[in-house]
């Protein structure tokens, strides 16, 4: 039986994210909705007699940028080419963009394969943060801060998703921001959001890491989060050492690839959003 390729319902986004999980990627809980509302042609399946067997999404943040992720297949179907079928398929949603991707160390060769190259890495630190002050740091007010969220998050990473940012910095019961505000500008925000085990802090953008660290606790104590797990992005040792300090530690690392020409991220980004969608 050939398998089909095509694009994800919805509701086959939950049933992703739940594969997700069972891979011990501890996904968001209120994370579906906001990727489908990100780009809702952006996720794809293989189905094969009347059943998924494997899953990838890549999603368009914008005419230049798109990012890869979610790429899973049912142990079962591995080895067969379904999964790599299905990533071609997929690819084919970007176009002429860039992909950007957080993929496991182990894999680069295989991504290099498909035109991808390293350009970095994400690591994955959890720990308990201690509370501190929180001078300057309040709640998002969305209408009035989703504007300012956005072209921070655009000087961060280098390129736009502002579709992406308005979803994610909306506050839900399960997923709160908070902004760092001084002489009557926000020029820092933090996204805490409660997973299958825990919270994720993300993305963490400040114009020092002692705002990041700060913006960090805050948002942990707005979620009454004990215990957090924070991507960080590459070269902020100033912020890693810190979260040593308080006893966190690396759980996991990603290696950072793009097939194109990677965007400019700058020195305010501290720790990305999801692994799922840059």
């Amino acid at each position: 039986m050939t398998p089909i390729f095509r694009t994800s319902t919805q509701a086959e986004i939950y049933t992703t994210l739940d594969w997700a999980a069972a891979e011990g990627w501890n996904p968001g809980i209120d994370d579906a909705l906001v990727f489908f509302q990100t780009d809702m042609h952006g996720f794809f399946v293989a189905e094969l007699d009347g059943a998924i067997v494997a899953a990838i999404s890549v999603v368009n943040h914008s005419d230049h940028m798109a990012f890869l992720g979610l790429y899973l297949c049912d142990p079962m179907y591995r080895g067969k080419g379904i999964g790599y079928g299905l990533w071609k398929y997929a690819m084919a949603h970007a176009g002429p963009r860039t992909v950007g991707l957080d993929g496991v160390k182990e894999q680069q060769a295989n991504y290099a394969r498909s035109g991808f190259t390293l350009a970095g890495a994400s690591t994955r630190m959890q720990g308990c943060m201690p509370q501190m002050d929180f001078n300057g740091i309040r709640p998002i007010s969305y209408e009035l801060d989703v504007e300012i969220v956005t072209k921070l998050d655009v000087a961060a990473n280098g390129y736009a998703r502002e579709a992406f940012v308005s979803g994610w910095t909306k506050d839900t019961d399960e997923r709160k921001t908070v902004v760092y505000e001084t002489d009557n500008a926000v020029t820092g925000f933090a996204t805490i959001r409660r997973c299958k085990s825990g919270h994720k802090v993300g993305p963490v953008i400040a114009p020092n890491s002692d705002i990041a660290i700060k913006l960090v606790s805050a948002a942990a104590r707005l979620m009454s989060a004990h215990q957090v797990i924070i991507d960080m992005a590459d070269g902020q040792p100033q912020f890693k050492d810190r979260l040593i300090t308080f006893g966190f530690e690396t759980t996991f690392e990603t290696a950072r690839m793009y097939r194109g020409r990677p965007p400019k991220k700058n020195e305010t980004l501290f720790a990305i959003a999801t692994m799922e969608l840059g």
